[in-house]
């Protein structure tokens, strides 16, 4: 299945715009996922973009975004904490039931497993939570910070070095991680729960995962990822996740019911905006479905043909199938076909068959016909003129009125 990702911001909960992807299938999702990252990381960091690309290949719509202070967000990470970066997942949540719909499901990476576990309570709509190498408490992360603790203590703040970058930690985020009452909001989660955790996770230890799971209430499930590392660099752990936790997450999430296939008379179609972009809309054509839209160049996501592409594919489809047709009743041996197009507006003047008014444009449909098989010269100029008599052709050529009526309201 196709992945569409668009880049959205929203308001975090200090006020500052937060950077956003929402990873989102073709058609309408299945349900909706709220992705948090792991501390000091972003949305792009490779666990969480490949997990939400896994997952919106099955069908679940995925929101990750950058915290206040990180990535492409703006505030001053100085200034946020563990409390702070729970409210902006409680933003989200509320971003996510305004704009598209609640999600169903919550997912945290590292730190971001334990901010998920704060926030559920929070997100009622919220089914299932899945935690990745979560810590059993937020202040778990203090280890991170080592001698510099003591210097805080004194300071108020301090320059950090955190996977190669520095980062000012003040008290507040201290005090703040010290208050959290991880636990508590574990035993009152009354959801399902997953929790992903490496053996030999060297910067979140599996004791973690055994607190966690302790403390929580059922249904809850713990899924061993072997040896992979805390960041889940390796394409196949980010997957595997995914995988597990797309068939954990259906007993937990309401899947709509399968839309009936319309059986609409032949020759009718139907189209409607599915809501996914700027311009995506759902095509039914009896009992087929496909999607329609834009190129991004002009705002769109390019997620499948554009009104034109239809137009010269239905020309070319009944250029192919006519030629088709009328080589078989001559029994010619015709072997293949294949219809080229392309569509542009030229100037009457420009175009050699046309009877316009000099100065005005006209649509010019170019097709390129390869005939393939062993024709004679005679059999391949004939195929040529009845080429030009296809029903679509004709059609194009001919004067079309389009009858427009306003459908009765639907309430």
């Amino acid at each position: 299945m196709a992945v569409q990702s668009e880049k959205i911001t929203f308001k975090g909960a200090l006020g500052e715009e937060l950077a956003a992807r929402l990873d989102r299938p073709e058609g309408p999702p299945r349900a909706y996922a709220l992705f948090a990252h792991c501390f000091t990381c972003s949305k792009d960091i490779f666990a969480a973009s490949r997990i939400a690309s896994a997952l919106a290949e099955r069908g679940i719509a995925v929101l990750r975004f950058d915290f206040t202070g990180l990535g492409m967000s703006g505030g001053d990470f100085s200034n946020t904490n563990f409390s702070s970066n729970v409210a902006d997942l409680v933003a989200a949540a509320d971003f996510l039931r305004e704009t598209y719909e609640a999600p169903d499901i919550l997912v945290g990476h590292s730190l971001g497993g334990a901010a998920v576990l704060a926030a559920a309570e929070k997100i009622p709509e919220a089914a299932a939570i899945a935690t990745i190498g979560a810590p059993a408490d937020a202040a778990h992360v203090a280890h991170n910070f080592g001698e510099k603790i003591c210097e805080i203590n004194e300071n108020g703040e301090a320059e950090v070095m955190l996977a190669g970058r520095s980062f000012t930690i003040k008290q507040q985020f201290l005090d703040d991680i010290e208050t959290s009452r991880q636990r508590d909001h574990i035993g009152k989660l009354k959801k399902a729960l997953l929790i992903f955790h490496a053996p030999f996770d060297e910067q979140v230890s599996i004791d973690n995962a055994s607190e966690i799971f302790l403390a929580a209430k059922h249904p809850k499930s713990f899924v061993s990822l072997d040896d992979a590392d805390h960041l889940l660099t390796r394409k196949e752990d980010a997957v595997y996740v995914a995988d597990v936790l797309t068939a954990w997450a259906q007993r937990y999430i309401e899947t709509p019911a399968p839309v009936e296939k319309p059986t609409g008379q032949e020759g009718s179609v139907s189209v409607a905006e599915t809501g996914a972009g700027k311009f995506q809309q759902k095509v039914e054509i009896g009992p087929h479905s496909f999607l329609a839209d834009e190129p991004e160049s002009v705002g769109g996501m390019n997620s499948g043909p554009a009104p034109y592409d239809w137009v010269l594919a239905g020309l070319g489809a009944c250029t192919s199938m006519t030629l088709r047709m009328y080589a078989d009743a001559k029994k010619w041996p015709l072997k293949g076909v294949s219809v080229r197009l392309e569509h542009s507006k030229v100037h009457a003047e420009d175009c050699e068959d046309c009877e316009e008014k000099p100065g005005a444009k006209i649509d010019l449909m170019t097709r390129e016909i390869t005939l393939l098989g062993d024709l004679s010269d005679e059999q391949r100029a004939r195929l040529m003129e009845i080429a030009d008599k296809c029903p679509v052709h004709r059609t194009l050529e001919s004067k079309v009125r389009v009858k427009t009526r306003l459908a009765d309201e639907v309430k």
